[in-house]
C-alpha cells in the first residue's frame, strides 16, 4: 500500500522541496518557524524542535539519519521498561520481562545486525515467528515462549499508545516445551563437569575451548540448589563463615549451604579465575562485598544469563558430537537444581528447606523414590 503524500504547506519555507521532506520530520503550523519529531517518554508522545525555519533539506535528512533509532524493536522496549506501567510491576517480573528483553534484542539476524536494530514498522508476523523457532531449535523452547509472551505484552502496550503501527509478535505459535523434566545421571553430570574442567583450562577462543567459569557454575548450581542466575549473580557477600547464602529467585527460600569441600573447591577456584580476569584486564576492584561478583565474563564485567545459556548449548552441541554424553542424557542447567534437590539427604521436609519451595514445586524439584513400609497390620 503506497503512503499518503503529504498536503502542501503555503508556509513552509520556499527553499525546501515539499516532496523530498524526510518521514519523521514536520514543520510546524502554528507560525513558529520550526521542524519538529515526535519522541515519547514515559509512554506520552512529545514534540521535539530539531531545527529553525533556516534549515535545509540536506539538514533535515541528517537530522532524520542520526534518529534511527527511534522506532526500532529496542526503542520500543525502552519505551515500555521506562512507563510507569512497567515500574508498578512487581520486582521479579520486571527482571523477567528484563531477561526476555535481553535475549529478544541480542539476538542475531541473517542481515548481520542484531533483532533489536530493526524497525518495528518493516517487521511482520513472520520474522518473529523465525525468532521464536530459532531460540527453540537452540534447544530451550521455555526461552522462545517467555521471549514471546514479553514481546506481544510489549507491543500491544505500544500498538494501544500509537507508538507502532501493528503488532509484529501477534498470532504466533508457541515453541513446544519439554513436558518431561529431566533429572542427571550421575554419570551423565561427571562426565560433562570433566569436560567442562579440561576444556575450560584450553586458551581462550581456541579450538574446541569453552569459557572456564561453565564448570564452577555447575558444581555450585549442583550444590547449591541454585538456578542459573542465581549462580551467577553471586557475590563476595554471600559467602559467610558457615556456608554459603543463596540467593533465590520467584519467591523461593533462601538457605545457607554449609560449606563442603568440594563446594568450597569451587568457590575458590571461582576466586581465583575471577583475579585472574581482573589482572588481565587491569580493572578495580569494588569496595563493597554485594558488588564484587563471583562469576566474571571474559571481558572482566559480570556475565549476562544470556550469555550462559549460549556457551551452555554450545558446549552441550560439543559433547554430543564428541560423543561425551549421548542425547537421551542431554540436561540444562535448570536441571541440576532438580538432581541437588533430589540427591538432598534427609526427609522431605529437609530437601523442601534445602530447595527453598513451595509444597507445589516440591514435585518439580524433588525426584526422590520415598521408602515405605507394605500395607497391612503385619509384616509376616
Amino acid at each position: 500500500m503506497t503512503p499518503r503524500a503529504r498536503k502542501h504547506q503555503p508556509n513552509i519555507p520556499d527553499h525546501i522541496d515539499q516532496a523530498k521532506i524526510p518521514k519523521g520530520v514536520y514543520w510546524d503550523p502554528s507560525g513558529r518557524g520550526r521542524w519538529f519529531v515526535f519522541e515519547v517518554e514515559g509512554g506520552k508522545k512529545k514534540r521535539r524542535t530539531v531545527a529553525g525555519p533556516s534549515a535545509k533539506l540536506s539538514d533535515l535528512f541528517a537530522i532524520t539519519e542520526a534518529s534511527t533509532e527511534s522506532g526500532t524493536v529496542q526503542w520500543v522496549c525502552d519505551q515500555y521498561h521506562d512507563s510507569p506501567k512497567f515500574k508498578k510491576l512487581a520486582k521479579g517480573t520486571r527482571d523477567d520481562y528484563s531477561q526476555a528483553r535481553d535475549v529478544m534484542l541480542s539476538f542475531p539476524t541473517s542481515l548481520g545486525v542484531k533483532f533489536g536494530q530493526l524497525q518495528v514498522a518493516r517487521l511482520r508476523n513472520s520474522n518473529f515467528q523465525r525468532l521464536v523457532d530459532r531460540i527453540e531449535a537452540d534447544g530451550t523452547p521455555t526461552k522462545a515462549n517467555k521471549v514471546l509472551r514479553y514481546a506481544r505484552l510489549v507491543f500491544r502496550w505500544a500498538l494501544n499508545r500509537g507508538l507502532v503501527p501493528h503488532n509484529p509478535a501477534q498470532g504466533l505459535e508457541s515453541a513446544q516445551e519439554r513436558k518431561r523434566q529431566r533429572l542427571p545421571t550421575d554419570a551423565a553430570y561427571d562426565a560433562l563437569l570433566a569436560f567442562a574442567r579440561d576444556r575450560g583450562a584450553r586458551g581462550s577462543h581456541t579450538e574446541g575451548s569453552v569459557p572456564p567459569y561453565l564448570w564452577i557454575v555447575m558444581e555450585i548450581g549442583y550444590l547449591c540448589r541454585l538456578r542459573g542466575v542465581e549462580t551467577i549473580t553471586l557475590t563476595d557477600a554471600h559467602a559467610h563463615e558457615e556456608g554459603l547464602l543463596t540467593n533465590r529467585r520467584k519467591r523461593s527460600r533462601d538457605s545457607l549451604v554449609e560449606w563442603s569441600p568440594r563446594l568450597r573447591d569451587a568457590w575458590q577456584a571461582a576466586i581465583a579465575l575471577r583475579q585472574s580476569l581482573i589482572d588481565r584486564h587491569v580493572l578495580p576492584v569494588q569496595l563493597r562485598a554485594e558488588h564484587r561478583f563471583l562469576i566474571l565474563a571474559q571481558h572482566g564485567e559480570p556475565i549476562q544469563k544470556s550469555s550462559l545459556d549460549s556457551a551452555w548449548q554450545r558446549m552441550i552441541q560439543m559433547a554430543l558430537r564428541e560423543g561425551v554424553i549421548r542425547e537421551d542424557q542431554r540436561f540444562g542447567i535448570h536441571d541440576l537444581k532438580r538432581k541437588g534437590g533430589t540427591e538432598t539427604e534427609g526427609n522431605r521436609a529437609e530437601r523442601q528447606d534445602a530447595l527453598g519451595v513451595s509444597d507445589a514445586m516440591m514435585k518439580v524439584y524433588d525426584k526422590s523414590v520415598p521408602r515405605v513400609k507394605p500395607a497391612g497390620s503385619s509384616q509376616t
